[in-house]
């Protein structure tokens, strides 16, 4: 099953736009799950950092196996990884207050449009930071040796 869905996903840039579609359909879905639950209870800022912990944790999985291929390093890819997310994060925490106190857009319409907006960044940022040495390593290992020995 992981192979078949690789070969119909064979480019990066693709997988990462599916990918991000369902990270950005959970992430949003999870906000706005508890934004209806709690929201009258709970303010929207520390509903935001619940949900984006959660969405964050989804998010590595299925990018770190799907999208970049990543080998190794687990732990220290979800820190890097994790550290794209806390700037995405305080772009959102400027960002959302912004659209619901100023501008006065309802919460969840008013996230959907921030999530948009910072979805664009972070596949540049996860491809030449959070992935970059694990790619790499995955490369170099699944490379076959060459037969004859080092040529030339």
């Amino acid at each position: 099953m992981r192979e078949r869905l690789r070969r119909v996903l064979g480019s990066e840039g693709l997988r990462f736009v599916v990918v991000g579609g369902i990270n950005t359909v959970f992430g949003f879905g999870v906000f706005a799950g508890l934004q209806l639950s709690f929201g009258e209870r709970v303010h929207y800022l520390a509903i935001l950092v619940v949900a984006q912990v959660i969405a964050v944790l989804e998010a590595y999985v299925l990018q770190r196996w799907l999208v970049f291929r990543a080998h190794g390093r687990w732990w220290r890819d979800l820190v890097r990884f994790s550290s794209v997310y806390m700037v995405s994060l305080g772009v959102n925490l400027v960002a959302l207050p912004l659209l619901v106190e100023i501008l006065r857009v309802p919460v969840v319409p008013a996230q959907g449009l921030v999530m948009l907006g910072t979805a664009l960044g972070t596949y540049a940022a996860h491809r030449t930071f959070t992935f970059r040495h694990s790619r790499g390593a995955a490369r170099r290992v699944d490379v076959p040796p060459s037969v004859g020995g080092p040529s030339g």
